[in-house]
């Protein structure tokens, strides 16, 4: 019993410190949302990556594909999240 409070502790930790890891109430718009935004990052963050993205997308440069992958990060993902009453 108290490896498994220890544990639930533990995730509870994580899920506090890093937002995209998520929690019981995450729903699915916000979880694709977290995951979409972290790949834009790395993307951005990885200057080989992003230059093969360039080339593998045909723009003239690497700063396009990184402005189009900023404005990625900024828009929302998939549907709207449904209105509750």
């Amino acid at each position: 019993m108290a490896d498994k409070l220890r544990t639930t502790q533990q995730l509870e930790a994580l899920q506090n410190k890093y937002i995209g890891t998520g929690h019981a109430d995450t729903t699915k718009f916000e979880w694709t949302s977290n995951i979409a935004r972290d790949s834009y990052a790395s993307y951005v963050g990885h200057p080989p990556l992003l230059q093969y993205m360039s080339l593998a997308l045909g723009d003239a440069s690497r700063e396009e594909t990184r402005v189009r992958c900023i404005e990625g990060m900024v828009r929302p993902v998939g549907p709207p999240p449904e209105v509750q009453d």
